[in-house]
């Protein structure tokens, strides 16, 4: 089974900072093959570095702003357009995303305030993402997991 991984995670220096936050067993899983690596944010179009972005709403119209308040909705729903495309392309059951990411969060995003207030919700592609019928997951729940088998193993 292959999984589809937010491309931060397995060392693109992708995230807005142009960092990667490396998660060494996804980088692994992506090495040996058993992944696919996306970053929606540039597949919508967006440049690395970049400014930070939130989602400000999804009532009404989905709405994804910069610190500064620039409108940067289009090319997140682009990026998570393309990244479902990929998921699909690749016959892709889990996609293992960036936590609180305004694209990639699941369950949990920044508020819109950048204030770091969390709130209960998807990001735009871990939202389009499950819609289609993708299981998603962040690499916090992976490695939550991966410590209780190990701990478990002791």
């Amino acid at each position: 089974m292959k999984y589809l991984i937010s491309a931060c995670l397995a060392g693109k220096k992708c995230n807005y900072k142009g960092e990667a936050n490396v998660v060494k067993k996804l980088k692994e899983l992506y090495l040996k093959g058993d992944a696919i690596l996306v970053c929606p944010e540039v597949l919508g179009g967006l440049k690395t570095p970049r400014e930070a972005a939130e989602v400000l709403t999804f009532q009404e119209k989905l709405t994804v702003k910069t610190v500064s308040g620039k409108d940067v909705t289009e090319a997140f729903i682009i990026g998570a357009g393309k990244a479902l495309k990929v998921a699909k392309e690749n016959k892709i059951t889990t996609a293992i995303l960036k936590a609180r990411s305004p694209s990639c969060g699941c369950s949990q995003i920044y508020d819109g305030t950048f204030s770091k207030k969390i709130v209960n919700r998807d990001g735009i592609t871990a939202a389009l993402l499950k819609l289609n019928g993708i299981k998603v997951i962040t690499e916090e729940e992976i490695m939550h997991k991966l410590k209780k088998l190990s701990d478990n193993e002791e």
